[in-house]
């Protein structure tokens, strides 16, 4: 067993209502993403597992290749699905999940109408199937860039920064916001019981070679046996959260959020800045930094946030607590790689 795998099982500790999970049948999108994907391996390893998890994704091949520890699981159904369309199944799903979206950089420079429509498209037909089959919550897994740039304080739940409506970046957070939006439109019109997570900067194993977040791009420069190239100074201030304890505080908000409200996931011991957390990357792989600074191009795809802390007192007061220092969260992201 991995350091990750033991990770997970140790999500089960918590003091949760686990029973409200049931018999229930649980639908997880964005189940080949990085926070999806560990969401799904969680429900699928819960050693008191009893009920039915069903996992989609526009990429049956990564998915049957991430979850083939499962594949003959009676408990577990790939379901092909882009959430830009209506979801076309006889299923009825007790607890929805909505973990797609593109999160990588390169998606927001290359395709930012793509990105602002499978945010929005993708709420409102879960929430319709939702609605028509018997949902009983909907759990949104929004983004802590719905705060755009702030003015120095530690972001709350009540707080809104500034985002530029007129840059093609702000694909990701204004669309995330306007999802958020129509989820509490739906809870207002519809009566749907929905809870928002907005995560910080998460990292864990499971990225894919595609995926251009700096967290990944320095851990596969130290398993390639490379110096980690950063593409700017590094002086961004930001939370970061290992993805199993992410997942965790997931379900503290799927089992203990009141309906209707947001809570953001960060861990407060790993705000760092992106060259400390290179730094912390480096020192685990034995390599050093090295500064390239990209051209405008490159550029056009990244988060200009200078500073994204967010306070998680509301999720704190759910019973959450982080488990994973970041400087372990990182070696056993590195480990799970290798």
């Amino acid at each position: 067993m991995t350091a990750y795998e033991h990770d997970i099982l140790q999500v089960f500790q918590a003091d949760l209502p686990w029973e409200k999970l049931s018999g229930s049948h649980i639908l997880v999108t964005g189940a080949t993403g990085l926070i999806g994907g560990c969401l799904v391996e969680a429900l699928m390893m819960n050693p008191h597992r009893d009920y039915q998890v069903y996992a989609s994704g526009r990429n049956e091949q990564r998915a049957l290749a991430r979850f083939q520890a499962f594949a003959r699981d009676d408990a577990f159904h790939f379901i092909p699905y882009d959430v830009q369309q209506p979801l076309q199944s006889q299923q009825s799903f007790d607890y929805i999940i909505h973990a797609a979206s593109p999160a990588s950089p390169n998606f927001f420079a290359q395709k930012p109408v793509e990105v602002i429509k499978s945010n929005i498209d993708g709420v409102a037909n879960l929430m319709e199937y939702g609605l028509q089959h018997g949902m009983k919550r909907f759990l949104y897994v929004s983004s802590g860039e719905i705060y755009g740039e702030g003015d120095g304080r530690v972001f709350t739940e009540d707080y809104s920064g500034y985002v530029d409506c007129t840059k093609p970046r702000s694909c990701y957070p204004s669309s995330k916001r306007a999802a958020e939006t129509l989820c509490a439109a739906y809870a207002a019109e519809y009566g749907a019981d929905v809870v928002i997570a907005r995560p910080c900067h998460t990292y864990g194993p499971h990225f894919t070679e595609q995926d251009n977040r700096v967290y990944a791009q320095f851990i596969r420069n130290v398993l390639r046996g490379e110096d980690i190239v950063m593409k700017s100074t590094g002086e961004q201030f930001r939370s970061w959260c290992y993805v199993v304890d992410a997942v965790s505080a997931l379900f503290y908000i799927l089992l203990k959020g009141a309906c209707g409200e947001a809570y953001n996931i960060a861990d407060a011991q790993s705000n760092v800045s992106i060259r400390t957390l290179a730094e912390a990357i480096a020192e685990i792989g034995g390599r050093k930094v090295v500064i390239d600074i990209p051209d405008a191009d490159e550029k056009k795809g990244y988060n200009v946030v200078t500073k994204s802390v967010y306070a998680t007192d509301k999720l704190q007061h759910l019973g959450w607590q982080v488990r994973t220092p970041l400087q372990q969260g990182l070696k056993n992201t590195i480990l799970a790689r290798k």
